[in-house]
């Protein structure tokens, strides 16, 4: 079978030179790649205006929409994808991590962008800075699309999750993408592709394929394109130093191996729960997906005084391992994802060994219940010891990519910190401890060369995701050696594909260009009550002045009763001498109930509920005599997501602000209330 590359709507076979591509646990041959032929500047440049323009008109939410219609497609095809991810070597709980977990990351980037971004094509960042003394001129941040196209460019064995989790990141931010998968299991993401074009879910330019070489591809990129590289730091840092990559100053971020650590606390002496756990974790990143995860523990940081109870812990772990051909029910672990991997992991065990004893040798004894032991890939846990890890350099600059981990003894606490730092930058480092004290000095000392520490003990172990998964929510990546890039992390990694920009002028055109109320723009008063307003009909900067109110002793005295809250401040009684009070105040909860009821339009009409409120601030202490009006401004309007037997609605977010009668504000608010849609 020849696989495809989709390039510029449709899918192109390279002209030749086809690289076999084989099942990891038979060595047969199952497909063959190549890109030869492949114009990479007609592709990027259709990227660019194509897919780009399509995805930049959506707003977060249509690209949130169509991410989750996306996810439950792939997720109808799944079964499919598992049959052939076991020819890569992966197991079912390999496949689960790779292929459901990717589908994952497309659900959990189409709750982010439905949830905590607008319903607009650009983001408004941060808040209104005023830049003059009569409020004529501000600023304001705005994060728009690039124009560009993201190049993904993977060389790990993540066939799936290693295209997903990264574009899911791209299309949401309106940026469309060009992925380059691992060759030797790019069999598996041209399927998953194959699968996404059918769906026509995506607009047309918005994800191309290339199975095969993708060298000369920088050749082309812009200032506006995005590179991902995941693999390799020899291969980044070369890809990274590519003279339009510098030139163009080109956004960079690079995931590479890195040498990983997991620490056993002092406290957790065998025979506790937070021991078993840390055996459990080591021994399953040793052998899920054949330790062949950029987050696999490479150095097993243990009390000197432990090491051969922990070592004896793996062991026996180990004995209980099936390891062959992972279509076979009762395997457990599968072989590597092909000889060239097996033969670079064997290398690199031999040059562990020159400062290391090999304590379990999985080159050894190797009983396969199931695959063909030459023509597969097949290698067994590989344990390691180093005798001195203070001053050896091979164990924290080698990394086997594979089944092969080592043990390293510590002497106290702030050793074990300066030994997880000799990677000299890792993507994630795990603390087991039930010592919180310890778990504290340990995440501060470490958390300079590290993207990631995870803290388990027997309360956190249940539930949590474990060393080696990255979470969509949260930052992947690390400095140093780890590539000192960034990635997921929420909102955080969509920005990665916009341009923030400054903007500057009179509130009242900022309020216009970001669609939010800028403090200072006009106000326009109407005649017809906005809770008489329909959603489409309210504008931004659209005011109601109220009635005034005024407070006397009694209403607070009332609202003291009614609440309970006697604090001195709201008794006239008190002595206020060395207060912030001259006398008695009215609550501040009691200032922002009288607004509503000097804003609120009682009967029932197009608001149909009032569910929060934001930002409250009290500012100015309202005395006894004073009087207070509100001035209620449409500050912001966001269309909610039809859903079967409710009522059409978006979300308003008004503007409360409660002034004296100086017009002073005493209080600023925002509160976030229901409106329906105007009937069709």
């Amino acid at each position: 079978m020849k696989l495809g590359n989709y390039v510029e709507g449709s899918w192109k076979e390279g002209l030749g030179s086809f690289a076999p591509l084989f099942d990891a646990s038979t060595g047969d041959v199952i497909a063959e790649a190549s890109t030869e032929g492949i114009d990479f500047g007609s592709m990027l440049g259709y990227a660019r205006t194509v897919g780009s323009p399509a995805l930049r008109k959506l707003t977060f939410h249509e690209r949130a929409r169509m991410l989750k219609a996306l996810a439950l497609h792939l997720n109808s095809k799944k079964e499919e994808f598992y049959k052939i991810s076991f020819k890569s070597g992966a197991t079912k709980v390999d496949s689960w991590i790779d292929i459901e977990g990717g589908f994952g990351n497309l659900f959990t980037y189409s709750s982010i962008g439905r949830r905590q971004m607008p319903n607009t094509p650009h983001f408004v960042d941060g808040q209104y800075v005023p830049l003059s003394k009569e409020g004529s001129f501000g600023g304001h941040h705005i994060y728009v699309p690039k124009e560009g196209v993201a190049i993904h460019i993977n060389a790990f064995n993540f066939p799936v999750w290693g295209m997903l989790e990264k574009i899911a990141v791209n299309l949401l931010a309106g940026v469309p993408a060009v992925v380059k998968p691992a060759s030797i299991t790019s069999y598996l993401t041209e399927a998953v592709v194959r699968e996404i074009i059918a769906s026509k879910i995506l607009p047309e330019g918005a994800l191309q394929l290339i199975c095969g070489s993708a060298r000369g591809i920088l050749d082309h990129v812009t200032s506006q394109d995005v590179v991902t590289f995941t693999g390799s730091a020899v291969t980044g840092k070369m890809l990274k130093s590519h003279k339009n990559i510098v030139d163009l100053a080109v956004p960079f971020n690079m995931e590479a191996d890195s040498l990983n650590c997991s620490i056993l606390g002092i406290d957790a002496v065998p025979g506790t729960e937070e021991f078993k756990i840390f055996i459990k974790e080591v021994s399953k990143e040793m052998t899920v997906k054949a330790g062949q995860k950029c987050t696999a523990i490479r150095r097993i940081i243990v009390p000197e005084g432990m090491i051969g109870e922990v070592h004896t812990a793996l062991q026996e772990r180990f004995k209980k391992l099936t390891i062959g051909n992972p279509s076979t029910d009762d395997v457990r672990m599968g072989p590597l994802a092909g000889k060239t991997q097996q033969k670079e992991v064997l290398e690199r065990i031999e040059e562990l060994s020159k400062c290391c004893d090999i304590l379990i040798d999985g080159r050894e004894n190797l009983n396969l219940v199931s695959g063909d032991m030459d023509k597969g890939s097949f290698l067994g846990p590989t344990l390691l010891m180093c005798p001195s890890p203070m001053t050896s350099t091979i164990p924290h600059e080698t990394e086997a990519f594979g089944p092969v981990s080592t043990i390293m003894g510590y002497k106290s606490t702030s050793e074990a910190i300066e030994l997880s730092k000799k990677g000299q930058g890792s993507l994630v480092g795990s603390i087991v401890t039930s010592d919180d004290d310890i778990a504290t000095q340990m995440v501060l000392g470490m958390a300079s060369h590290h993207g990631r520490v995870l803290v388990l003990n027997k309360d956190s172990a249940k539930e949590s995701t474990g060393h080696g998964s990255p979470m969509p929510q949260l930052c992947h990546g690390g400095p140093g050696r780890a590539g000192g890039g960034e990635e997921m992390g929420g909102m955080r990694g969509v920005f990665h594909y916009m341009q923030r920009t400054a903007i500057q002028g009179h509130p009242t055109t900022l309020s216009k260009i970001t669609g939010v109320y800028q403090p200072g723009a006009a106000q326009p008063e109407d005649t017809v009550h906005p809770f008489r307003k329909y959603f489409e009909e309210l504008k931004i900067g659209d005011t109601l002045i109220s009635k005034t109110r005024d407070i006397t002793r009694e209403v607070i005295d009332q609202f003291a009763d009614l609440s309970g809250d006697h604090f001195y401040a709201h008794k006239a009684d008190s002595d206020f001498e060395g207060t912030l009070f001259d006398s008695q105040v009215a609550h501040g909860y009691f200032i922002i109930s009288a607004a509503a009821g000097l804003f609120v339009d009682p009967p029932k009409g197009p608001v149909l509920a009032n569910y929060g409120i934001d930002e409250l601030r009290f500012i100015k202490p309202v005395y006894v005599g004073s009087s207070i009006k509100v001035h209620l401004t449409v500050k912001e309007k966001i269309q909610q997501e039809p859903r079967e037997d409710e009522v059409p609605r978006g979300i308003v977010k008004f503007q409360v602000d409660v002034r004296d009668e100086e017009n002073e504000s005493v209080a600023l608010a925002t509160i976030l209330t229901l409106v329906a849609n105007k009937p069709s």
